[in-house]
């Protein structure tokens, strides 16, 4: 019998898997190792976790490219970016949750709801090893048994890491239309009545179609009609990374319109922004900004754009600056913008 091996090991282990995962898809000769490995360690799957936690940190820098610096929105972010150390407490009270997966099981079975209050992002272990991320203001109920994995998307944004059980694929159901993914990661929006989109970051799933399965591989977005209609877009690896930050509380832009920007807030709560002139709404915005905060990016935004900010009811509205104005911040206030002529 091999002699055991110490949890530095078993983390140096999860480490390669963690790095061979978010490189490629994993041929069916590493799949198959990987369930040896997972199997073959009760500590396995919490390292793994981990390990994957970790990562994050990376992905959401290479999200925005090697031209991207955070310096320049620095004072728009709003909060530092998470620490190593905090990840990796995050992702073990994950894995102890999964460790105790035996305990949910029949909870599962019954239907278990999810969900997250507007500004909120929630990480949630499964009982198979697999993990459901909950972006703000998002629910799904979760039926796992002996036969069957479901979650059901009934509202909002969902990102899967899916654990391979050749045995019970993993079906993510949303509303009249369902996808099956043997493993690998995706994201599943439920954001407009009849119409939803399943984004594939890495692995394959098949989606239903006109009764049939469909097969999808990686770097494609899928978008679904309730009557029945799809349609398949390709998607750059990189494009799909930025567009994950918010499971860290980001909103990562890249030339999208300031109209774009803003909707993209409205669904984290707080302040809302409109833009009145039809020609600044269309006016691109690049950077990296924390979701909770649409005043620090209001007024980021309208100091590249050459404008300002105007409280208005409530709202943070973005104007052209006229001849002879400035736009003048003065210190305190809880970050709100003061703004004079």
């Amino acid at each position: 019998m091999g002699e055991r091996p110490t949890s530095r090991q078993i983390d140096d282990q999860a480490a390669d898997w963690a790095a061979r995962r978010d490189r490629a898809v994993l041929s069916e000769a590493d799949r198959v190792a990987l369930d040896a490995w997972l199997a073959d360690d009760p500590r396995a799957a919490g390292a793994l976790l981990r390990a994957e936690a970790v990562a994050l940190e990376t992905r959401s820098a290479r999200a925005l490219g090697t031209d991207f610096d955070p310096g320049r929105f620095a004072g728009a972010a709003g909060s530092s970016p998470p620490s190593r150390r905090r990840l990796l407490a995050w992702a073990g009270a994950a894995a102890a949750s999964v460790a105790a997966g035996g305990l949910a099981l029949p909870l599962l079975t019954a239907g278990e709801a999810h969900a997250t209050a507007v500004g909120e992002v929630r990480l949630v272990p499964l009982a198979d090893g697999s993990t459901m991320t909950l972006n703000t203001d998002s629910r799904a109920v979760v039926r796992f048994d002996k036969g069957r994995r479901e979650v059901e998307v009934t509202r909002g944004e969902a990102y899967f890491s899916v654990a391979r059980d050749a045995a019970r694929p993993f079906v993510v159901k949303l509303g009249a239309r369902s996808v099956r993914a043997g493993g690998g990661a995706f994201t599943a929006q439920r954001l407009e009545a009849g119409r939803s989109e399943v984004t594939i970051q890495s692995g394959d799933l098949r989606l239903d179609a006109a009764g049939a399965d469909r097969p999808v591989g990686a770097n494609a977005r899928v978008i679904l009609r309730a009557e029945g209609g799809a349609e398949l877009v390709a998607v750059a690896a990189r494009d799909i990374d930025r567009s994950l930050v918010w499971r860290e509380g980001k909103l990562a832009f890249e030339g999208e319109t300031l109209a774009q920007a803003a909707a993209a807030f409205a669904r984290y709560g707080g302040p809302r922004i409109r833009i009145d002139d039809p020609g600044l709404a269309q006016e691109p915005i690049t950077g990296l900004f924390a979701a909770n905060d649409p005043v620090g990016f209001s007024r980021a935004a309208a100091l590249a754009l050459d404008a300002r900010v105007r409280p208005r009811d409530g709202d943070l509205v973005i104007v052209r600056q006229s001849p002879g104005e400035s736009f003048v911040t003065h210190g305190g206030g809880a970050g709100q913008p003061s703004l004079r002529p």
